[in-house]
């Protein structure tokens, strides 16, 4: 509730960060570092949680989905963490709205083949809108 969000990619102020996410180059959730940008990153909802039938590589927000996404939903609900209210809500969230992050975050097409139309408002859409251009003189990403 009162965590101070940091933007940023410095290794420096990175390694004072309690948790980090999407950037740093490394998952270790003891240390509750959540990147999936390393060459060797190939983790599933699947590998990581044998329970659940979904093979989709994890992004960021799967990862951090996966570890804390039933203790959140928990705590919202006011219901146990394994009962199987929350078990369906995790599952339902996940397969209907999280796995589609990861699977584009992650490059993976939605089908075989040449795309028959473009998907330009999907979550991912609308956050990547908030980053500066590529040649925008302007990098700063805080501005808003």
């Amino acid at each position: 509730q009162d965590a101070e969000v940091v933007r940023t990619r410095d290794p420096q102020r990175l390694a004072r960060c309690d948790v980090v996410v999407d950037v740093g180059g490394e998952y270790d959730p003891e240390r509750h570092r959540y990147d999936h940008h390393q060459r060797s990153f190939a983790e599933s909802m699947r590998s990581l949680r044998p329970d659940k039938p979904w093979n989709t590589k994890l992004s960021s927000a799967g990862l951090v989905y996966c570890h804390f996404g039933s203790q959140i939903l928990a705590a919202l609900l006011g219901q146990p963490e394994d009962g199987p209210v929350v078990t369906a809500l995790y599952d339902k969230l996940y397969e209907n709205f999280v796995e589609e992050i990861d699977a584009i975050d992650n490059g993976i097409a939605q089908a075989e083949g040449e795309p028959r139309y473009a998907l330009t408002t999907t979550l991912s859409a609308r956050v990547g809108h908030l980053n500066p251009r590529w040649n925008d003189p302007d990098q700063d990403t805080e501005v808003g």
